[in-house]
Protein backbone atom coordinates (compact mmCIF):
# COMPACT_ATOMS: atom_id res chain seq x y z
CA UNK A 1 0.00 0.00 0.00
CA UNK A 2 1.44 3.50 -1.10
CA UNK A 3 -0.14 5.26 2.24
CA UNK A 4 0.41 8.72 0.96
CA UNK A 5 -1.57 8.81 -2.78
CA UNK A 6 -1.44 12.41 -3.50
CA UNK A 7 -4.28 14.63 -5.32
CA UNK A 8 -6.87 11.76 -4.83
CA UNK A 9 -9.04 15.10 -2.89
CA UNK A 10 -9.03 17.31 -6.00
CA UNK A 11 -11.88 14.81 -7.79
CA UNK A 12 -14.53 15.97 -4.88
CA UNK A 13 -15.96 19.44 -4.30
CA UNK A 14 -15.07 19.24 -0.63
CA UNK A 15 -12.04 17.81 1.57
CA UNK A 16 -11.76 16.19 4.85
CA UNK A 17 -9.06 15.58 7.04
CA UNK A 18 -9.27 13.62 9.65
CA UNK A 19 -6.91 13.98 12.96
CA UNK A 20 -5.97 10.71 13.85
CA UNK A 21 -2.53 10.29 15.56
CA UNK A 22 -2.62 10.76 19.41
CA UNK A 23 -1.51 7.43 21.32
CA UNK A 24 -4.52 7.71 23.39
CA UNK A 25 -2.77 6.35 26.93
CA UNK A 26 -5.54 6.42 28.66
CA UNK A 27 -7.07 3.63 26.96
CA UNK A 28 -4.60 1.39 28.57
CA UNK A 29 -4.51 -0.73 25.61
CA UNK A 30 -1.93 -1.73 22.61
CA UNK A 31 -4.17 -0.69 20.18
CA UNK A 32 -4.32 2.93 18.71
CA UNK A 33 -7.04 4.64 20.34
CA UNK A 34 -8.84 5.49 16.80
CA UNK A 35 -9.14 1.57 16.02
CA UNK A 36 -11.00 0.75 18.76
CA UNK A 37 -14.26 -0.21 18.09
CA UNK A 38 -17.70 1.22 18.62
CA UNK A 39 -20.58 -0.98 16.89
CA UNK A 40 -17.88 -3.37 15.72
CA UNK A 41 -16.60 -0.54 13.60
CA UNK A 42 -13.12 1.29 14.13
CA UNK A 43 -13.90 4.96 15.66
CA UNK A 44 -12.20 6.27 12.64
CA UNK A 45 -13.89 4.62 10.10
CA UNK A 46 -17.17 5.96 11.50
CA UNK A 47 -16.21 9.64 11.08
CA UNK A 48 -14.73 8.75 7.68
CA UNK A 49 -18.19 7.32 6.73
CA UNK A 50 -20.02 10.46 7.92
CA UNK A 51 -17.67 12.50 5.85
CA UNK A 52 -18.05 10.01 2.79
CA UNK A 53 -21.81 10.26 2.91
CA UNK A 54 -21.45 14.68 3.26
CA UNK A 55 -19.49 13.96 -0.08
CA UNK A 56 -15.90 13.83 0.46
CA UNK A 57 -14.65 11.32 -1.74
CA UNK A 58 -11.69 10.75 -0.03
CA UNK A 59 -10.58 11.43 3.23
CA UNK A 60 -7.12 12.38 4.46
CA UNK A 61 -6.26 10.80 7.81
CA UNK A 62 -3.33 12.31 9.93
CA UNK A 63 -1.74 8.67 11.30
CA UNK A 64 0.82 8.48 13.93
CA UNK A 65 0.92 5.91 16.87
CA UNK A 66 0.12 2.79 15.47
CA UNK A 67 0.97 3.77 11.80
CA UNK A 68 0.68 0.11 10.20
CA UNK A 69 -2.23 -1.40 11.88
CA UNK A 70 -4.01 2.31 10.91
CA UNK A 71 -2.89 1.74 7.48
CA UNK A 72 -4.29 -1.80 6.73
CA UNK A 73 -7.36 -1.41 8.81
CA UNK A 74 -8.55 1.39 7.28
CA UNK A 75 -7.45 0.19 3.48
CA UNK A 76 -7.67 2.09 0.03
CA UNK A 77 -10.84 4.41 1.03
CA UNK A 78 -8.56 6.77 2.72
CA UNK A 79 -5.50 8.86 1.96
CA UNK A 80 -2.65 8.69 4.38
CA UNK A 81 -0.12 10.85 6.00
CA UNK A 82 2.58 10.58 9.00
CA UNK A 83 2.54 13.03 11.50
CA UNK A 84 6.19 11.48 12.58
CA UNK A 85 6.13 13.51 15.86
CA UNK A 86 2.90 14.98 17.66
CA UNK A 87 3.14 18.50 18.12
CA UNK A 88 -0.40 19.95 18.11
CA UNK A 89 -3.39 19.91 16.22
CA UNK A 90 -1.99 22.73 13.66
CA UNK A 91 1.09 20.81 12.50
CA UNK A 92 -1.57 17.42 12.11
CA UNK A 93 -3.57 19.88 10.18
CA UNK A 94 -0.67 21.36 8.22
CA UNK A 95 1.14 18.01 7.47
CA UNK A 96 -2.22 16.65 6.13
CA UNK A 97 -2.10 20.00 3.33
CA UNK A 98 0.92 18.17 1.71
CA UNK A 99 -2.31 15.46 0.44
CA UNK A 100 -4.67 18.15 -0.90
CA UNK A 101 -2.36 20.43 -3.40
CA UNK A 102 -4.30 21.89 -5.99
CA UNK A 103 -7.61 21.26 -4.25
CA UNK A 104 -9.90 24.68 -3.60
CA UNK A 105 -12.40 24.40 -1.54
CA UNK A 106 -14.56 23.37 1.77
CA UNK A 107 -12.41 21.62 4.30
CA UNK A 108 -13.79 19.27 6.78
CA UNK A 109 -11.85 19.12 9.77
CA UNK A 110 -12.61 16.04 12.64
CA UNK A 111 -10.83 14.38 15.30
CA UNK A 112 -10.72 10.77 14.90
CA UNK A 113 -12.41 10.02 18.00
CA UNK A 114 -15.86 11.65 17.51
CA UNK A 115 -17.22 7.97 16.54
CA UNK A 116 -20.96 9.74 16.75
CA UNK A 117 -20.44 12.60 14.35
CA UNK A 118 -23.26 12.47 11.04
CA UNK A 119 -22.96 13.25 7.93
CA UNK A 120 -26.06 15.89 8.23
CA UNK A 121 -23.69 17.89 10.74
CA UNK A 122 -21.24 17.74 8.47
CA UNK A 123 -23.66 18.87 5.75
CA UNK A 124 -25.06 21.61 7.34
CA UNK A 125 -21.56 22.99 8.37
CA UNK A 126 -20.77 23.22 4.63
CA UNK A 127 -23.58 24.96 3.88
CA UNK A 128 -23.18 27.65 6.53
CA UNK A 129 -19.50 27.90 5.31
CA UNK A 130 -20.76 29.39 2.28
CA UNK A 131 -19.17 33.07 2.45
CA UNK A 132 -16.79 32.42 5.60
CA UNK A 133 -13.24 31.97 5.42
CA UNK A 134 -13.46 29.49 8.84
CA UNK A 135 -16.70 27.65 10.33
CA UNK A 136 -16.50 26.84 14.38
CA UNK A 137 -18.43 23.69 15.90
CA UNK A 138 -19.10 24.85 19.44
CA UNK A 139 -22.09 23.36 21.78
CA UNK A 140 -22.57 24.58 25.05
CA UNK A 141 -22.81 22.30 28.32
CA UNK A 142 -22.91 22.91 31.47
CA UNK A 143 -19.22 21.86 33.12
CA UNK A 144 -16.86 22.80 30.59
CA UNK A 145 -13.89 21.36 32.67
CA UNK A 146 -11.16 20.66 30.09
CA UNK A 147 -12.57 21.97 27.00
CA UNK A 148 -11.64 25.12 25.27
CA UNK A 149 -13.59 28.56 25.28
CA UNK A 150 -15.25 29.80 22.15
CA UNK A 151 -15.45 33.89 22.75
CA UNK A 152 -17.36 35.92 20.89
CA UNK A 153 -17.64 39.37 20.46
CA UNK A 154 -20.43 41.98 21.09
CA UNK A 155 -22.23 40.84 17.43
CA UNK A 156 -22.06 37.32 18.38
CA UNK A 157 -19.14 36.62 16.23
CA UNK A 158 -16.19 33.81 17.37
CA UNK A 159 -13.16 35.90 17.33
CA UNK A 160 -10.87 33.01 19.09
CA UNK A 161 -11.06 29.49 20.89
CA UNK A 162 -8.99 29.77 24.41
CA UNK A 163 -7.66 26.24 26.02
CA UNK A 164 -8.79 26.00 29.37
CA UNK A 165 -4.57 25.91 30.33
CA UNK A 166 -4.30 29.60 28.77
CA UNK A 167 -7.49 30.66 29.33
CA UNK A 168 -8.18 33.65 32.45
CA UNK A 169 -10.63 32.97 35.09
CA UNK A 170 -13.59 35.17 33.13
CA UNK A 171 -12.95 32.95 30.03
CA UNK A 172 -13.67 29.74 31.72
CA UNK A 173 -16.68 31.09 32.98
CA UNK A 174 -17.63 30.46 29.20
CA UNK A 175 -19.86 27.49 28.54
CA UNK A 176 -19.78 27.59 25.32
CA UNK A 177 -16.72 25.33 24.01
CA UNK A 178 -14.90 24.27 21.10
CA UNK A 179 -15.72 20.27 19.20
CA UNK A 180 -12.38 20.35 17.40
CA UNK A 181 -14.90 20.12 14.16
CA UNK A 182 -14.18 22.53 11.39
CA UNK A 183 -14.71 23.48 8.06
CA UNK A 184 -12.15 25.84 6.28
CA UNK A 185 -12.05 27.64 3.14
CA UNK A 186 -8.72 25.92 1.68
CA UNK A 187 -7.09 29.46 0.61
CA UNK A 188 -7.23 30.83 4.77
CA UNK A 189 -6.08 27.37 5.12
CA UNK A 190 -2.84 27.34 2.89
CA UNK A 191 -2.14 30.86 3.76
CA UNK A 192 -2.37 31.47 7.54
CA UNK A 193 -1.79 27.58 9.09
CA UNK A 194 2.23 27.59 8.43
CA UNK A 195 2.34 31.13 10.41
CA UNK A 196 0.58 29.16 13.49
CA UNK A 197 3.35 29.57 16.85
CA UNK A 198 3.44 27.05 19.61
CA UNK A 199 2.56 30.13 21.94
CA UNK A 200 0.74 28.48 24.98
CA UNK A 201 1.48 26.06 27.62
CA UNK A 202 2.20 22.72 25.84
CA UNK A 203 4.30 24.58 23.69
CA UNK A 204 2.46 22.77 20.79
CA UNK A 205 0.96 24.24 17.62
CA UNK A 206 -2.66 24.16 18.03
CA UNK A 207 -5.57 24.12 15.12
CA UNK A 208 -7.94 26.53 17.59
CA UNK A 209 -5.25 29.75 17.29
CA UNK A 210 -6.42 30.16 13.72
CA UNK A 211 -9.80 31.29 14.57
CA UNK A 212 -8.10 34.66 15.90
CA UNK A 213 -5.69 35.16 13.12
CA UNK A 214 -8.32 34.68 10.24
CA UNK A 215 -10.34 37.44 12.10
CA UNK A 216 -7.06 39.74 12.19
CA UNK A 217 -6.27 39.12 8.89
CA UNK A 218 -9.77 40.41 7.91
CA UNK A 219 -11.62 37.13 6.95
CA UNK A 220 -15.31 35.53 8.72
CA UNK A 221 -15.72 33.05 10.91
CA UNK A 222 -18.90 31.84 12.07
CA UNK A 223 -19.84 29.31 14.42
CA UNK A 224 -22.56 25.59 14.10
CA UNK A 225 -23.60 24.81 17.29
CA UNK A 226 -24.30 21.42 17.84
CA UNK A 227 -27.55 21.18 20.23
CA UNK A 228 -27.12 17.47 21.28
CA UNK A 229 -23.32 17.49 22.62
CA UNK A 230 -23.50 13.16 22.49
CA UNK A 231 -22.32 13.83 18.83
CA UNK A 232 -19.43 15.25 19.66
CA UNK A 233 -18.39 12.99 22.26
CA UNK A 234 -14.42 12.41 22.32
CA UNK A 235 -13.36 9.02 22.97
CA UNK A 236 -10.55 9.26 25.30
CA UNK A 237 -10.86 6.54 27.69
CA UNK A 238 -12.54 2.59 28.09
CA UNK A 239 -15.59 4.02 29.95
CA UNK A 240 -16.50 6.59 26.96
CA UNK A 241 -15.78 4.28 24.83
CA UNK A 242 -18.65 1.85 25.74
CA UNK A 243 -20.80 4.87 26.47
CA UNK A 244 -20.48 5.65 23.04
CA UNK A 245 -21.40 2.58 22.06
CA UNK A 246 -24.86 2.32 23.60
CA UNK A 247 -25.53 5.94 22.46
CA UNK A 248 -24.59 4.78 18.55
CA UNK A 249 -26.40 1.33 19.27
CA UNK A 250 -29.88 3.46 20.01
CA UNK A 251 -29.30 5.69 17.33
CA UNK A 252 -29.54 2.92 14.94
CA UNK A 253 -32.14 0.67 16.77
CA UNK A 254 -34.10 4.02 16.73
CA UNK A 255 -33.31 4.27 12.74
CA UNK A 256 -34.67 0.46 12.00
CA UNK A 257 -37.41 1.38 14.29
CA UNK A 258 -38.90 4.07 12.53
CA UNK A 259 -38.16 2.38 9.13
CA UNK A 260 -40.38 -0.12 10.38
CA UNK A 261 -38.63 -2.64 12.18
CA UNK A 262 -39.76 -4.91 15.44
CA UNK A 263 -36.99 -5.25 18.46
CA UNK A 264 -38.34 -7.55 21.10
CA UNK A 265 -35.74 -6.20 23.46
CA UNK A 266 -33.85 -3.19 22.28
CA UNK A 267 -31.30 -3.91 24.80
CA UNK A 268 -30.16 -7.01 24.50
CA UNK A 269 -29.84 -6.38 20.51
CA UNK A 270 -26.74 -5.46 19.01
CA UNK A 271 -27.03 -3.77 15.18
CA UNK A 272 -24.30 -2.48 13.38
CA UNK A 273 -24.13 1.16 11.70
CA UNK A 274 -24.11 -0.89 7.93
CA UNK A 275 -26.93 -3.25 8.47
CA UNK A 276 -29.57 -3.11 6.61
CA UNK A 277 -32.80 -4.33 7.54
CA UNK A 278 -36.18 -5.14 5.56
CA UNK A 279 -39.71 -3.79 6.85
CA UNK A 280 -41.81 -6.19 9.07
CA UNK A 281 -38.80 -7.90 9.88
CA UNK A 282 -38.72 -9.08 14.02
CA UNK A 283 -35.49 -9.13 15.42
CA UNK A 284 -35.67 -11.13 19.03
CA UNK A 285 -33.79 -11.01 22.22
CA UNK A 286 -29.70 -11.39 22.08
CA UNK A 287 -29.07 -10.84 18.45
CA UNK A 288 -26.34 -9.66 17.02
CA UNK A 289 -26.04 -8.36 13.43
CA UNK A 290 -22.67 -6.68 12.69
CA UNK A 291 -20.75 -5.89 9.42
CA UNK A 292 -22.09 -5.49 6.08
CA UNK A 293 -25.23 -7.41 6.29
CA UNK A 294 -28.45 -7.09 4.34
CA UNK A 295 -31.82 -8.48 5.86
CA UNK A 296 -34.91 -8.94 3.93
CA UNK A 297 -38.73 -8.16 4.62
CA UNK A 298 -40.84 -10.02 7.09
CA UNK A 299 -37.92 -12.17 8.47
CA UNK A 300 -37.78 -13.10 12.05
CA UNK A 301 -34.14 -13.14 13.34
CA UNK A 302 -32.95 -14.61 16.66
CA UNK A 303 -33.15 -14.96 19.80
CA UNK A 304 -29.47 -15.87 20.49
CA UNK A 305 -28.26 -15.37 16.98
CA UNK A 306 -25.08 -13.80 15.34
CA UNK A 307 -25.08 -12.71 11.97
CA UNK A 308 -21.94 -11.22 9.84
CA UNK A 309 -21.36 -9.61 6.25
CA UNK A 310 -24.03 -11.68 5.23
CA UNK A 311 -26.76 -11.18 2.85
CA UNK A 312 -30.27 -12.87 4.44
CA UNK A 313 -33.88 -12.60 1.92
CA UNK A 314 -37.25 -12.06 2.43
CA UNK A 315 -39.35 -14.11 5.19
CA UNK A 316 -36.10 -15.88 6.29
CA UNK A 317 -36.52 -17.49 9.98
CA UNK A 318 -33.06 -17.70 11.60
CA UNK A 319 -33.12 -19.50 15.06
CA UNK A 320 -30.21 -19.19 17.64
CA UNK A 321 -27.46 -20.06 14.86
CA UNK A 322 -24.63 -18.38 13.12
CA UNK A 323 -24.20 -17.29 10.35
CA UNK A 324 -20.58 -15.70 8.43
CA UNK A 325 -20.27 -14.53 5.10
CA UNK A 326 -23.47 -16.37 3.85
CA UNK A 327 -26.24 -16.10 1.34
CA UNK A 328 -29.73 -17.25 2.73
CA UNK A 329 -32.46 -17.04 0.21
CA UNK A 330 -36.20 -15.87 0.30
CA UNK A 331 -38.37 -18.16 2.90
CA UNK A 332 -35.29 -20.16 4.20
CA UNK A 333 -35.56 -21.72 7.52
CA UNK A 334 -32.19 -22.28 9.22
CA UNK A 335 -31.86 -23.46 12.85
CA UNK A 336 -31.44 -24.07 15.70
CA UNK A 337 -28.09 -24.01 16.62
CA UNK A 338 -27.02 -24.28 12.92
CA UNK A 339 -23.59 -23.13 11.75
CA UNK A 340 -23.64 -21.06 8.22
CA UNK A 341 -19.92 -20.53 7.66
CA UNK A 342 -18.11 -18.59 4.94
CA UNK A 343 -18.94 -18.94 0.49
CA UNK A 344 -22.44 -20.71 2.04
CA UNK A 345 -25.38 -19.71 -0.04
CA UNK A 346 -28.74 -20.90 0.63
CA UNK A 347 -31.30 -20.99 -2.45
CA UNK A 348 -35.11 -20.19 -1.70
CA UNK A 349 -37.06 -22.41 0.57
CA UNK A 350 -34.52 -24.74 1.70
CA UNK A 351 -34.18 -26.09 5.38
CA UNK A 352 -31.08 -25.65 7.74
CA UNK A 353 -31.80 -28.01 11.20
CA UNK A 354 -30.36 -28.29 14.07
CA UNK A 355 -26.67 -28.97 14.46
CA UNK A 356 -25.80 -28.67 11.35
CA UNK A 357 -22.75 -26.96 9.95
CA UNK A 358 -22.52 -25.22 6.19
CA UNK A 359 -19.28 -24.11 4.54
CA UNK A 360 -18.12 -23.05 1.38
CA UNK A 361 -21.66 -24.93 -0.19
CA UNK A 362 -24.60 -23.81 -1.98
CA UNK A 363 -27.92 -26.03 -0.95
CA UNK A 364 -30.86 -26.13 -3.85
CA UNK A 365 -34.58 -24.41 -3.73
CA UNK A 366 -36.35 -26.47 -1.35
CA UNK A 367 -33.70 -29.03 -0.05
CA UNK A 368 -33.57 -29.74 3.29
CA UNK A 369 -30.43 -31.01 5.55
CA UNK A 370 -32.32 -30.88 8.68
CA UNK A 371 -29.63 -32.94 11.71
CA UNK A 372 -27.00 -33.28 12.93
CA UNK A 373 -25.00 -33.01 9.39
CA UNK A 374 -21.86 -31.32 8.03
CA UNK A 375 -21.26 -30.04 4.31
CA UNK A 376 -18.35 -28.37 3.58
CA UNK A 377 -17.26 -27.94 -0.15
CA UNK A 378 -20.73 -28.74 -1.52
CA UNK A 379 -23.22 -28.59 -4.14
CA UNK A 380 -26.71 -29.64 -3.48
CA UNK A 381 -29.51 -29.81 -6.14
CA UNK A 382 -33.00 -29.07 -5.71
CA UNK A 383 -35.65 -30.95 -3.41
CA UNK A 384 -33.36 -33.23 -2.21
CA UNK A 385 -33.38 -34.56 1.66
CA UNK A 386 -29.83 -34.87 3.65
CA UNK A 387 -30.37 -36.99 6.18
CA UNK A 388 -29.23 -36.99 9.82
CA UNK A 389 -25.59 -37.60 10.71
CA UNK A 390 -24.59 -36.86 7.36
CA UNK A 391 -20.92 -35.63 6.35
CA UNK A 392 -18.90 -34.55 3.48
CA UNK A 393 -15.20 -35.90 3.77
CA UNK A 394 -14.05 -33.17 2.22
CA UNK A 395 -10.10 -32.86 3.35
CA UNK A 396 -7.95 -35.73 3.06
CA UNK A 397 -5.02 -33.52 4.90
CA UNK A 398 -3.33 -32.10 2.31
CA UNK A 399 -6.38 -30.54 -0.08
CA UNK A 400 -10.01 -30.13 -0.28
CA UNK A 401 -12.57 -31.93 -2.76
CA UNK A 402 -15.95 -30.88 -3.80
CA UNK A 403 -19.31 -32.94 -3.82
CA UNK A 404 -21.41 -33.02 -5.96
CA UNK A 405 -25.25 -34.30 -4.74
CA UNK A 406 -27.97 -34.05 -7.85
CA UNK A 407 -31.60 -33.14 -7.37
CA UNK A 408 -34.43 -34.99 -6.12
CA UNK A 409 -31.88 -37.60 -3.78
CA UNK A 410 -32.30 -38.70 -0.65
CA UNK A 411 -28.86 -39.55 1.63
CA UNK A 412 -29.94 -41.96 4.13
CA UNK A 413 -29.22 -41.16 7.65
CA UNK A 414 -25.92 -41.38 8.92
CA UNK A 415 -23.82 -41.58 5.33
CA UNK A 416 -20.31 -40.67 5.13
CA UNK A 417 -19.20 -39.58 1.75
CA UNK A 418 -15.66 -39.27 0.40
CA UNK A 419 -15.29 -36.72 -2.09
CA UNK A 420 -14.54 -36.07 -4.46
CA UNK A 421 -18.04 -37.72 -5.10
CA UNK A 422 -20.89 -36.91 -7.53
CA UNK A 423 -23.85 -38.76 -6.85
CA UNK A 424 -26.64 -38.19 -9.53
CA UNK A 425 -30.29 -37.03 -9.59
CA UNK A 426 -33.01 -38.75 -7.98
CA UNK A 427 -30.52 -41.20 -5.96
CA UNK A 428 -30.96 -43.13 -2.86
CA UNK A 429 -28.11 -43.92 -0.77
CA UNK A 430 -29.07 -46.34 2.15
CA UNK A 431 -28.65 -45.52 5.94
CA UNK A 432 -25.20 -46.00 7.46
CA UNK A 433 -23.38 -46.40 4.29
CA UNK A 434 -19.94 -44.65 3.36
CA UNK A 435 -19.45 -43.57 -0.27
CA UNK A 436 -16.78 -43.60 -2.04
CA UNK A 437 -17.26 -43.72 -6.00
CA UNK A 438 -19.63 -41.89 -8.44
CA UNK A 439 -23.72 -43.00 -8.34
CA UNK A 440 -25.44 -42.72 -11.43
CA UNK A 441 -28.94 -41.08 -11.77
CA UNK A 442 -31.58 -42.61 -10.35
CA UNK A 443 -29.34 -45.35 -8.23
CA UNK A 444 -29.26 -46.88 -4.95
CA UNK A 445 -26.21 -46.79 -3.15
CA UNK A 446 -25.15 -49.13 -0.40
CA UNK A 447 -21.48 -49.12 1.57
CA UNK A 448 -21.93 -50.83 4.25
CA UNK A 449 -21.45 -54.40 5.55
CA UNK A 450 -23.91 -56.75 5.05
CA UNK A 451 -25.79 -57.73 8.26
CA UNK A 452 -25.51 -61.06 9.32
CA UNK A 453 -27.90 -62.60 12.34
CA UNK A 454 -26.32 -65.17 14.73
CA UNK A 455 -29.93 -66.88 16.45
CA UNK A 456 -29.39 -67.41 19.90
CA UNK A 457 -25.92 -66.24 20.27
CA UNK A 458 -27.13 -63.00 22.86
CA UNK A 459 -28.48 -66.39 25.20
CA UNK A 460 -25.55 -68.08 25.17
CA UNK A 461 -22.86 -65.10 25.67
CA UNK A 462 -25.23 -64.41 29.06
CA UNK A 463 -25.24 -67.84 30.55
CA UNK A 464 -21.42 -68.51 29.93
CA UNK A 465 -20.99 -64.87 31.65
CA UNK A 466 -23.56 -66.28 34.40
CA UNK A 467 -21.43 -69.32 35.10
CA UNK A 468 -17.90 -67.52 35.28
CA UNK A 469 -19.47 -65.84 38.43
CA UNK A 470 -21.21 -68.22 40.38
Amino acid sequence: MNPHRKGLQILSKVAGIILAAGKGTRMNSPLPKVLHRVCGVPMVSLVGQAMRDAGVICPVVVYGHGGDQVLWSLGKDYNFVLQAEQKGTGHATLVALTALAGFEGPVLIAPGDTPLLTSKAFREMLTVSAGFDCVVGTMRIDNPNGYGRVVRDSMGVPIKIVEELDATDEERSISEVNTSIYCFDSSMLNKLLPTLKPNNAKGEIYLTDLVAEIIAFGGKTVAYEFEDPSEVLGVNDQLQLAEAGVLLRARILRSHAVAGVTFVDPSSTFIGPHVRIGEGTIIEPMTMLEGECSIGKRCNIGPMTKISNSEIGDEVQILMSHVNRAKVGNECRVGPYANLRPKTVLFEKSRIGNFVEVKNSEIGCGTSVSHLTYIGDAEIGENSNIGAGTITCNYDGFEKHRTEIGSNTFIGSNSTLVAPLKIGDGTMTAAGSVITTDVPDDSLAVGRARQENKDGWAKRWRQGKKQKTE
